[in-house]
Order: C-alpha cells, then structure tokens, then sequence
C-alpha cells in the first residue's frame, strides 16, 4: 500500500487529499506513482505541471526518488511568496 497526499492547487483540482493504493510491482520510483495517476486522465493531468514538487515520507525529494510499500507521497505546486 502506497499513501499520496495532495495539497494546495492539486487537492482543490482533484477533489480529494489523499488516496491509498494498492502496491504494484512494476513501481520504483515517485514518478511511477505519479504516471500511474495521470493515466487516470482528466483532472489527473494537473499532475503532470511542470512545477510539480514531491515528498517521500515528509522528505523533499524527486521524481527519481525510490519507493516501495508503505511509503507515503505527497505532491503540491511550487510555492512562492511575497
């Protein structure tokens, strides 16, 4: 089982804040998880922004980034202030 977390844009886009997934062995990286859930289509897409930023179990980290059962991954828009 896999937990992803959305927040900000994403979470308003896709209606929901939180999704618990089955494992799949195919996955290895945060990207996986995040193709898997663009595949859904429509709002899904929104994942695929360019500013896209990713957590690996409340770790900053990248698309490149390893995991495996249990994890949990959130994904949210670049944040700037001023």
């Amino acid at each position: 089982m896999i937990t992803v977390l959305f927040f900000a844009r994403y979470k308003e886009e896709l209606q929901t804040d939180r999704l618990q997934l089955p494992w799949q062995d195919g996955w290895q990286t945060v990207g996986d998880i995040r193709t898997h859930l663009t595949q859904r289509g429509e709002a899904w897409t929104v994942l695929e922004d360019s500013t896209l930023m990713c957590a690996l179990n409340e770790e900053m980290c990248s698309l490149d980034s390893p995991v495996q059962s249990g994890d949990e991954v959130v994904f949210f828009p670049l944040v700037t202030g001023g």
